[in-house]
């Protein structure tokens, strides 16, 4: 006997679960990695052996010729990664994915191909909002890479770079005070029978606890300075030491800064970090001490401090050398890479896994966090509020 033919088709009857893993068919990647055109920065995202986990995962990789030998990463590496590589810039720009550390120039975002999916940091205080309409007119996808959250809520690509510019920051001072760089002449290091360095640490969160563990492993005596007795506890915790820590009270912050040999300012505020130490503080300091102001990027914690470059990275000022460069991790730039790299790779392999963004997108809120633009559409509320432009809930357009 026949069986009555179903109303519903075979697709119709499965269960709701079963759809969405039809839905979430793998996708391939193709990534474009152009060469970085900012001034001194010389960090690229992928390294080959992240390339060669994408790779071999069957997903494709366009390395523009040089772009990783900054970070001291040779094209035939690439290749031997089993990237293509091209002299051809419009060739990389016109990949359907872009990942890049600085965000694109005007000039650079005129070679997308419309509907691209950008990866970038996004460096909100040096865009403008012809940027941002830009980014619109071209319908492009972006995720800035210093919103993207980890599943703890914190931003893995921030705390990585400041890690880095924690340590950079004591690294840079020991070779400051060197007498060969015109220092004082002091050296870090338990040295037995002479008092250690003295340091001073303006900031308790990232950058101050590896500036902390650095500068003590080093042998000098640190004093810790934050208003938030959170930090000062978290801090005291990481290290599993009883360190000196203060809140900042301009006497107590004065009477450590006449005494210290190294200063380092790492505190941020919400737009302009707060000046805390005032040019009178500074010309109480020692003749040949060193300031390292890692928040200049921000404006800076201290009043004297300006902006320099790693050509020419400090300033003299009442006999006291300060140092501002912006980019500190591009002094590192390999490992810096490698730090990037590693926080890429598993999300574009996940992307590739869940069938490509718009999956990864709806399942994953940290990457979610990251997105401020979406097929033209602006959906971050700090970059709306900040240019004056309107914005919608990423929830609304993606469910």
């Amino acid at each position: 006997m026949n069986q009555p033919s179903s109303p519903f088709s075979k697709q119709q009857l499965l269960p709701q679960e079963e759809t969405l893993e039809i839905l979430k068919q793998k996708g391939e990647l193709f990534i474009g990695l152009p060469k970085e055109s900012q001034y001194q920065e010389k960090r690229i995202c992928l390294t080959p052996d992240a390339v060669n986990a994408i790779t071999a995962h069957g997903h494709r990789v366009l390395v523009e010729a040089g772009a990783g030998e900054g970070a001291n990463f040779s094209d035939a590496d690439y290749t031997n990664a089993g990237a293509e590589i091209t002299r051809d810039v419009k060739k990389v720009f016109s990949c359907p994915l872009i990942l890049k550390v600085e965000p694109p120039t005007l000039a650079e975002m005129d070679l997308l191909n419309p509907q691209t999916i950008l990866i970038s940091a996004l460096q909100i205080k040096t865009q403008s909002k012809a940027y941002f309409e830009n980014m619109a007119k071209k319908r492009l996808t972006a995720i800035a890479f210093e919103y993207i959250r980890d599943e703890d809520g914190k931003y893995p690509a921030v705390r990585s770079l400041s890690e880095i510019a924690g340590i950079s920051s004591i690294l840079i001072a020991s070779e400051l005070m060197a007498t060969t760089n015109k220092g004082n002449g002091l050296m870090f290091g338990n040295i037995s029978g002479v008092p250690p360095v003295e340091v001073v640490i303006i900031g308790a969160g990232t950058v101050g606890e590896f500036a902390s563990r650095s500068a003590l492993g080093l042998g000098a005596n640190i004093k810790v300075f934050d208003n938030s007795l959170t930090k000062l506890r978290n801090l005291q915790t990481n290290l599993n030491r009883t360190i000196y820590t203060s809140t900042i009270q301009p006497k107590n912050l004065l009477k450590a800064l006449k005494r210290c040999d190294v200063a380092i300012g790492a505190t941020r505020g919400k737009d302009r970090t707060p000046v805390i130490v005032s040019s009178s503080m500074v010309e109480n300091m020692k003749k040949g001490a060193v300031i390292i102001d890692v928040s200049i990027d921000m404006g800076g914690c201290f009043e004297t401090s300006e902006i320099t470059t790693h050509d020419k990275p400090t300033v003299e000022k009442f006999d006291v050398i300060h140092y501002g460069v912006p980019n500190i991790p591009a002094r590192y730039p390999r490992t810096s890479s490698i730090s990037i790299s590693n926080i890429f790779t598993p999300y574009l392999l996940k992307i590739g896994e869940d069938g490509g963004l718009e999956h990864s997108l709806r399942f994953d809120r940290g990457l979610r966090n990251g997105l401020y633009m979406y097929h033209g559409i602006l959906t971050n509320k700090s970059v709306g509020d900040w240019f004056g432009l309107s914005y919608s809930d990423i929830n609304f357009l993606i469910f």
